[in-house]
């Protein structure tokens, strides 16, 4: 397991900030993203931002596009030939914008083909697609990315994971062992969320958890990247405590 940044987390930091705050950590890698540090189709960012992380001994574990399937916006050929262009192996998609409680059938299925298509498109050129596992999606929760995936039907698309929002240390532990051969991601934090109302919490006190959910992927032949997100009052000196606690945690699944 490989540990990291996702470099949305400082969007207000350039991404010759965001290398030196992630080589100070000591991490592995860094999830570059799609709205302002590697903007879509924007080709010669994409290599200048490559160039960076790979001359700081980094890698550039994926790219955190904002595209959402299903719906207008930016074109997919934008997207991938960022990716391409940054040597990300990985695409972070959005399976739409909304809930599933939301969703009927016609709009299931626009997002699912069009993820299809997008992945059709990406292993032409070796690159997998990962959804991100976010409320408002179709991959709001474990049993709803999982039917996602089953129709969609394609190897090279993965979900990411995240803890969900108000969920419990069982039910998270439960989906993980089940589909941790399908996650290549985990965007680590420690939130608390109650009556409607979040807060960041230092990942210190998320420890014993996250190290229960780290294990789920020991002695997993794929390579996993576990990537610190949007840390307490976006806080550098707190994502460098943070960053000590995963990299301890890491170096436990080993």
């Amino acid at each position: 397991m490989k540990t990291g940044l996702v470099s949305v987390s400082f969007r207000q930091l350039s991404p010759g900030e965001i290398v030196e705050l992630a080589s100070k950590a000591g991490l592995n890698a860094i999830e570059w993203g799609g709205d302002v540090h590697v903007p879509h189709g924007d080709l010669n960012a994409a290599r200048e931002v490559r160039a960076l992380t790979e001359s700081a001994g980094l890698t550039v574990s994926s790219y955190g596009s904002y595209y959402r399937a299903g719906e207008t916006g930016v074109a997919f050929e934008q997207v991938l030939a960022s990716a391409v262009a940054l040597g990300a192996p990985l695409i972070r998609i959005w399976a739409g914008s909304k809930s599933p409680r939301d969703a009927d059938e016609d709009y299931r299925q626009a997002v699912a083909r069009d993820i299809a298509a997008a992945s059709d498109q990406a292993e032409k050129v070796g690159v997998k697609i990962g959804l991100e596992f976010h409320r408002n999606t179709l991959t709001e929760t474990g049993e709803e990315a999982k039917k996602l995936l089953a129709a969609i039907r394609r190897e090279n698309v993965l979900t990411y994971w995240q803890p969900p929002l108000g969920s419990n240390e069982r039910d998270n532990l439960d989906f993980l062992r089940e589909m941790s051969g399908a996650i290549p991601v985990l965007h680590v934090y420690h939130w608390l969320y109650e009556n409607e109302k979040l807060e960041r919490l230092p990942l210190a006190e998320g420890a014993a958890a996250w190290e229960k959910y780290l294990m789920c992927f020991n002695n997993f032949p794929r390579e996993t990247y576990a990537l610190l997100e949007f840390v307490r009052d976006d806080s550098p000196e707190q994502f460098l405590a943070d960053a000590a606690v995963l990299q301890k945690l890491a170096k436990g699944v080993k």
